[in-house]
């Protein structure tokens, strides 16, 4: 399974009544693979608020972004969560709406151990014939998957990416102890370059929603051994990566799209979306008034 090297973390259009925009949904898909040079789509993760979604809206965006798609890009559903039982009905539920692969976030909030991990990925990949793509991401999980536990769920056939937002010493030493059929993809645009040069091979984003085609002349630059031009560009890059995360994601990046003519709503609650004078910042990431 190949994701290629920008997977975009695709973001939730909603409506005036926090309901999904199906017409912008659509939209967005086609200018994620159309402009912005999309390879894969992740429907549902963290940045499509997948805590806010019913299980209903999941299916429903599944079916749809991959009818949209229509084998233009590889379609990632993200189906994990801290319940193991859940987490299986819904990716069982994902394969039949035809998407290409799960991405699996570490459980939150139980605070699983190593064995707890390791047992709850594999649990689910014994109940799917998708390739599975784990999330290791301890900011918003609490724990971590350790190298060892990771390296013993790579043995297991179907489980052949990891989205990492681990630190980068942890990354490296998994890139060298990790089969060579397992992917590394960075899971934070701000150490996209840093994770690349120790092993990585792309990047599950959010920025991409905006300069997909920028990071891929920078990724190309990079494995082209121009490693000069690589740097410079992620270092132009660099405050729209972090100017993105400004408040919670994903507030910044919809009004981002909204700057590139996608209406993609606001946030769900808990979520705010950014003040007046956080949207100004974003704007000036994109010299617009």
């Amino acid at each position: 399974m190949s994701y290629g090297k920008i997977v975009t973390a695709m973001v939730t259009p909603f409506d005036g009544q926090l309901r999904i925009n199906w017409d912008e949904t659509g939209r967005l898909v086609d200018y994620l693979i159309a402009e912005q040079g999309t390879d894969s789509i992740v429907v549902s993760g963290t940045t499509g608020e997948s805590p806010t979604l019913t299980d209903e809206e999941k299916l429903e965006l599944f079916r749809f972004v991959v009818k949209r798609a229509a084998g233009r890009c590889k379609i990632i559903a993200g189906t994990g969560s801290n319940n193991t039982a859940h987490s299986i009905h819904l990716t069982r539920e994902a394969e039949k709406c035809g998407v290409d692969a799960a991405l699996l976030v570490a459980p939150y909030y139980n605070k699983p151990d190593q064995e707890g991990l390791y047992r709850h990925f594999k649990a689910i990949a014994e109940k799917t014939s998708l390739p599975i793509m784990l999330y290791n991401i301890p900011g918003r999980s609490i724990v971590q998957i350790h190298t060892e536990t990771i390296l013993r769920l790579a043995e297991i056939e179907n489980i052949v990416a990891i989205k990492e937002c681990g630190p980068l010493d942890h990354i490296a030493e998994l890139y060298g102890k990790a089969p060579e059929h397992f992917l590394i993809y960075s899971g934070d645009d701000s150490a996209l370059l840093p994770v690349l040069s120790i092993g990585g091979v792309g990047i599950v984003s959010v920025a991409s929603h905006v300069i997909g085609r920028r990071m891929r002349v920078m990724i190309e630059a990079f494995f082209a051994g121009d490693y000069t031009k690589a740097a410079k560009l992620h270092a132009e890059l660099l405050p729209i990566f972090k100017g993105l995360f400004v408040t919670p994601s994903p507030g910044p990046v919809k009004a981002a799209l909204k700057l590139h003519g996608i209406e993609a709503g606001e946030v769900r609650l808990p979520l705010v979306m950014p003040n007046e004078d956080k949207l100004r910042q974003i704007a000036a990431l994109f010299h617009r008034p």
